[in-house]
C-alpha cells in the first residue's frame, strides 16, 4: 500500500480554521489548537443564537401588540382571540409594525376584534 502524505490536507484544514478565527484576541487567532477550540465554540454559539433570535423577536412583537391593544381597551390575548374569531389573519410581526407606524389601522383592527368578541 502506498504511503499517504497529509501535508496539503492538514494545511487546508488549518487555513480554514484560521480564516474563521481572524480577529480573535491573542492565541485564539495565532495558535491552531486554541483557534480550533474557539472556532468550534463560536460556531455553536452562532447556531444557538439563530434559534434565540426568533424567540426574542416574537417576544418583542407580542409586547408591542399588547401595548397597542391596551391603548385600545383590550388585552393581548383578547385581541388575538377577537382577530381569530373575525377571520383576520395578520401575523404578529405585521401587527407590531402597525401598532408602531400606523396606529389608525391598528385601532381599526382592534375595533374588529372587539366586535367579534361581543
Amino acid at each position: 500500500m502506498a504511503r499517504v502524505k497529509r501535508a496539503v490536507n492538514a494545511q487546508k484544514k488549518r487555513r480554514k480554521v484560521f480564516k474563521l478565527s481572524k480577529g480573535y484576541f491573542g492565541a485564539k487567532s495565532k495558535q491552531y489548537r486554541a483557534a480550533s477550540e474557539q472556532v468550534r465554540r463560536s460556531l455553536r454559539y452562532a447556531y444557538i443564537g439563530r434559534k434565540l433570535r426568533k424567540r426574542e423577536f416574537r417576544r418583542l412583537w407580542i409586547t408591542r401588540i399588547n401595548a397597542g391593544a391596551r391603548a385600545n381597551g383590550l388585552s393581548y390575548s383578547k385581541m388575538m382571540n377577537g382577530l381569530k374569531l373575525a377571520g383576520v389573519t395578520v401575523n404578529r410581526k405585521m401587527l407590531s409594525e402597525l401598532a408602531i407606524h400606523d396606529p389608525a389601522a391598528f385601532t381599526a383592527l382592534a375595533e374588529t376584534a372587539k366586535k367579534a368578541l361581543a
